[in-house]
């Protein structure tokens, strides 16, 4: 299409425009462009970018996927699939989905522990003591991770 056919489109949305309407920053499209998650749009003559619902459309589901917090690769792999008919589609949108999934529960899994510790910390902070449970409790776990990195490397 013509670029001047894409400026008087009804359609055409400015970089401004794309970024109001799905509420992504136009700093992130252009990075998203620039990484190619989202392929270059077309131009006016005057080199200005131009979207379309297609470029709408993708970007929705970017910004819903990272939200969800889907990698970029991973996000990079499902518009692939999209792009793509048939029952292994889904198959292998499913394979990405139950990966993420596995995912989000062990992280789940860190901040019930987390939650378990800072809840026991807190509940031992009275205001009373000279020491302080927390502070105690973050440098002795800072120990901990060092002897544990150092470990690995003797």
């Amino acid at each position: 299409m013509p670029a001047s056919a894409l400026q008087s489109s009804s359609a055409a949305l400015s970089i401004g425009e794309l970024s109001r309407r799905t509420g992504v920053n136009t700093e992130t499209i252009r990075y998203y462009e620039r990484i190619r998650l989202l392929p270059a749009p077309p131009r006016t003559a005057s080199g200005r970018r131009v979207y379309g619902p297609a470029e709408t459309r993708s970007l929705g589901f970017i910004r819903r996927s990272r939200e969800l917090g889907f990698t970029l690769d991973k996000i990079r792999a499902l518009l692939a699939l999209s792009a793509d008919n048939g029952r292994e589609v889904c198959v292998e949108a499913r394979e990405v989905a139950a990966g993420h999934l596995a995912e989000v529960r062990a992280k789940i899994a860190d901040l019930r522990a987390m939650e378990d510790v800072l809840a026991d910390v807190v509940r031992r902070c009275d205001g009373e003591s000279p020491e302080c449970p927390l502070i105690d409790t973050l440098w002795r776990s800072e120990v901990m991770a060092a002897r544990t990195r150092n470990v690995g490397q003797e």
